[in-house]
């Protein structure tokens, strides 16, 4: 008689699975990978990962939500701690380093075709926790906090968010030459952006120097 899971089996379950197969995504796609793969991987049937998801789509969205929110947490934290005047380099530095330090999961946030993911709320909700978290800077700049950002607000943060994400990809896709890190081409980019949009780049948004490589891209690309 099969076992009667509870609210805390089926979570940690869910959780420990998911774990699992974030590397097997990130490196296979959606279509390399078979429920029978994701099985093997905790250790279990072929059957059993049936029993905490419906199929392999569900299994992805599932991944894909635990990367967005744990993106949106790094930046959130990021943000809260930091004085109001430092928070943009916080926040850019914390994008860059959950980045770096977890390409998986940043590959498959970005980089997976996956049609349907409008159908998992979840899903949907932590994509748009990690949006939102772009938008943190432009509240700050409005003159009355309670005020929805206006749609210039949004073009503005989603131009930085591009300053941000496009090095990343680079690095990670290995198309950066050695001389030249994410971190650096990501600062050269939101100074650019800032001396054309505000007229002079913000102290301390990102680090000034080029510096040939740092030490997480080191590790990443070894």
């Amino acid at each position: 008689m099969p076992k009667i899971l509870t609210d805390e089996d089926i979570a940690k379950f869910r959780e420990r699975l998911c774990a699992a197969a974030l590397p097997l995504f990130a490196e296979r796609g959606l279509g390399g990978v078979t429920m029978r793969d994701l099985a093997a991987a905790v250790g279990v049937s072929p059957m059993t990962p049936y029993r905490y998801f419906k199929d392999k789509d569900e299994i992805l969205a599932a991944v894909r939500a635990r990367a967005f929110d744990r993106h949106a947490q790094t930046l959130e934290q990021a943000y809260r701690e930091s004085p109001k005047a430092a928070r943009p380099g916080a926040v850019a530095r914390a994008y860059i380093r959950f980045a770096l330090e977890n390409p998986e999961a940043y590959k498959l946030m970005f980089d997976v075709h996956q049609p349907n993911a409008a159908e998992y709320p979840d899903l949907v909700r932590a994509g748009e926790r990690s949006r939102r978290t772009m938008m943190l800077q432009m509240e700050d700049e409005a003159p009355d906090a309670e005020t929805s950002p206006t749609p210039s607000a949004v073009f503005t943060a989603h131009m930085y968010w591009s300053a941000l994400h496009g090095p990343l990809m680079l690095a990670l896709s290995g198309m950066l030459p050695g001389e030249i890190t994410a971190e650096a081409l990501a600062g050269a980019l939101l100074r650019a952006l800032d001396t054309g949009l505000r007229g002079a780049a913000r102290p301390g948004l990102l680090a000034d120097d080029v510096r040939r490589t740092s030490d997480r891209e080191t590790a990443w690309r070894a």
